[in-house]
């Protein structure tokens, strides 16, 4: 059985993991200090989780949005990246951060990240580069409710980003070059479709 989502009371915060109680039953989930941080015993959790199936063992990772957790999937595509050290590149860098620094060719974002080193860094840059963003299960990213904050925005939201490189790409432009384009446009302070995408558009046009 395959476990995407968990909803029920934090029994306990450890430093890598949370026990998540569902009804009675307790499911341990490695998760990254950015949620563990958010998390404190008797908080009511809706984690969305990513279920690793071995031989020997099945692991839960959970995540405060789909959004995350398409990332951790994403990431281990690239040869030499697996769980533990993608958990620690989402502990640095939001998604919209990931983006743009695939997108701007910027490997020593990663490298900030425990594990990663400046070859692993630039690979992830290449196997990465012009690859469309990752989509929900459902092709619809959510965000997970945590301690009742289920208004709380995802972590580095990409909705408007994602537009962005679409209407562009159905300009004709590849993947590649209006993920770059749009990474930096926003960068300059776009953060709308509109603005991201006439942003993008001059960067296209020097």
């Amino acid at each position: 059985m395959i476990i995407g989502r968990l909803k029920g009371e934090v029994a306990a915060v450890g430093l890598d993991h949370v026990l998540i109680d569902v009804n009675g039953v307790g499911y341990v989930a490695l998760a990254g200090t950015r949620l563990l941080a958010r998390l404190q015993t008797g908080d009511t959790i809706t984690a969305h989780v990513e279920t690793r199936v071995t031989e020997s063992s099945i692991t839960l990772f959970a995540f405060a949005s789909d959004e995350e957790r398409a990332w951790f999937v994403r990431l281990q595509d690239v040869p030499g990246v697996a769980g533990k050290s993608a958990l620690a590149i989402l502990d640095g860098l939001s998604p919209a951060d990931i983006m743009d620094a695939i997108a701007l060719g910027d490997a020593g974002a990663f490298t900030r990240a425990k594990g990663i080193g400046k070859k692993l860094g630039e690979r992830i840059i290449t196997e990465l580069s012009g690859k469309a963003p990752p989509m929900g299960r459902f092709g619809k990213f959510e965000v997970a409710a945590v301690a009742g904050l289920a208004s709380a925005p995802a972590p580095g939201g990409t909705g408007p980003r994602a537009e962005a490189i679409s209407a562009l790409t159905n300009l004709g432009y590849t993947p590649a070059e209006a993920s770059r384009a749009v990474a930096a446009a926003a960068k300059d302070g776009a953060d709308e479709v509109g603005a991201l995408v006439k942003g993008a558009l001059k960067e296209l046009a020097r």
